[in-house]
């Protein structure tokens, strides 16, 4: 039992530092696109579980040798990944070509599409390779061309962009498109289109002045009672106004060392927000076999937990979703956390008012969709929030409540389902002294207490999207985000 502590012990902190690490390369070197880098990065995580499974199925399908694959395979891709990041030069001393943001966005939305092809080949056959080698081989062989075919993305945009520099210094395409003749015409268009709106503006001055004294009368009326309904609005909110604007985050982007960090109201909104969403769905998840045999469902366990891996793979790939619609819908990233918490008190209601398959069903996806999304965002938020140059520290802070919510989560379960197993006459007493309990009311109450709580988490990341609004707006409008400088996560 001490080993096996240990070894927990041993892998949960190097799980802690190797994400760190990875969160804090994707920062530095990609300081436009960081949110989308981190989204990928993410998302890979959700399907490293399958990966694993279907190289153990190739082989023998022992648990050995599964954790044979867990011991050695970071290693080798860790060392495989060292030189290049060691050979690439800082991002500040680096001469990006204007067009280099747009082509970054491209290759990113690509490489979503693979991530999510590989995600779909790896989560729906990894079932059926169980207790079949020979097809276990195949389906591995084809995950690796997968996970091989990013590899080949970058070396094609050089060599592109290696070719179509080539050959427009060559036929001097360059020399066209900065022609001195366009750009006379240009400034003759604009002095037309200026001429223009000068001759429509004097018009329509002159049909506003003969309809601006008949109605003036009616303006002061309407004028009169418009001041009186925002003095009545204004008298209700001034306390509410007052909770969201103190110690409110100035810019998007501000750097917050941690002693700063707990003293702000946004962090803790975000640190409930997170401790009663994600962290709930994720101890559901630690629970789904349990749950589904006291429902009768032992069998279809399986099931159950693709269904989350898949829901929560996905999930961390549509959290890349509001970079990819920025140009046409914007909304602020604490804005699309508060929608991604919508789906999990829903999922728990509807577990505890009907529970049977169908619902643990239609519930797991919910939950699995919703805390996938949450985990893959929350890097970014962090990293807005609180300052790109400290997400390594402020996000392990902000984490904390992982282990936290998991004890008291799975310690409210564990108390609601020993007193019904207990009491019920369907509860089975096992030789070693546990009790399995089956039926609906084993977990029932537990669903109900994980709904509310993630209804104030709800609350909470809509309270927290409130009083960043404005801090989104400005930094949309002109005002961009501090570029990070890389290496002082490590201080």
């Amino acid at each position: 039992m001490i080993k096996v502590f240990l070894l927990c012990l041993l892998a949960g902190c190097s799980i802690c530092w190797f994400n760190t690490v990875c969160f804090v390369l994707c920062i530095r070197n990609f300081p436009v696109n960081r949110s989308l880098a981190l989204s990928l990065t993410i998302s890979f995580n959700g399907v490293s579980a399958a990966l694993y499974t279907l190289a153990s199925n190739a082989l023998d399908g022992s648990s050995s040798t599964y954790l044979l694959l867990n011991a050695t395979l970071p290693v080798l891709a860790s060392a495989a990944a060292l030189l290049p990041i060691l050979r690439q030069p800082p991002t500040h001393l680096l001469l990006l070509p204007p067009d280099a943001t747009r082509r970054d966005f491209h290759v990113f939305l690509l490489l979503n599409v693979l991530a999510f092809l590989t995600g779909l080949y790896l989560l729906l056959l990894n079932s059926v390779s169980s207790n079949r080698p020979v097809l276990a081989r195949l389906l591995l062989a084809g995950a690796i061309i997968l996970l091989l075919v990013p590899l080949c993305i970058p070396g094609t945009v050089c060599a592109r962009h290696w070719v179509r520099r080539t050959i427009y210094s060559r036929s001097g395409a360059d020399d066209v498109h900065y022609s001195p003749f366009s750009r006379i015409e240009d400034l003759d268009l604009r002095k037309e289109l200026i001429r223009g709106t000068n001759t429509n503006s004097n018009i329509h001055e002159n049909d506003s002045s003969s309809s601006s004294s008949s109605s003036s009368s009616s303006n002061d009326r309407v004028v009169v009672g418009e001041e009186e309904t925002r003095r009545w609005w204004s008298q209700r909110w001034r306390c509410c106004e007052g909770v969201m604007e103190k110690n409110r985050l100035a810019a998007i982007g501000e750097e917050h060392s941690a002693k700063r960090l707990i003293t702000r109201i946004d962090f803790w909104l975000y640190y409930v927000a997170y401790f009663c969403g994600a962290t709930v769905g994720l101890v559901y998840c630690n629970n789904l076999g349990q749950i589904a045999q006291s429902l009768g469902r032992e069998s279809k366990t399986t099931l159950f937990v693709t269904v989350y891996s898949a829901c929560s793979f996905f999930g961390r790939l549509l959290s890349a979703a509001p970079d990819f619609l920025r140009g046409k819908v914007y909304f602020a990233r604490t804005g699309w956390l508060a929608i991604a918490l919508v789906p999990m008190p829903l999922a728990f209601f509807l577990l505890a008012e009907a529970g049977d398959g169908h619902a643990l069903l239609a519930g797991t996806a919910l939950v699995g969709l919703s805390s996938g999304f949450i985990f893959a965002a929350a890097v970014a938020v962090t990293s807005e929030l609180f300052g790109p140059n400290s997400v390594g520290v402020n996000h392990n802070i902000l984490i904390t409540n992982i282990p936290l919510g998991s004890l008291l989560y799975g310690l409210l379960a564990a108390l609601v389902y020993d007193a019904n197993g207990n009491s019920s006459f369907r509860g089975v007493q096992l030789g070693d002294g546990m009790v399995v309990c089956m039926g609906r009311k084993c977990y029932a109450k537990t669903f109900l207490g994980w709904g509310c709580i993630t209804l104030v988490g709800l609350l909470s990341s809509v309270f927290l999207f409130l009083r960043t609004r404005t801090a989104y707006d400005q930094a949309e409008h002109g005002q961009p985000m501090p570029q990070s400088r890389g290496g002082e996560d490590f201080r």
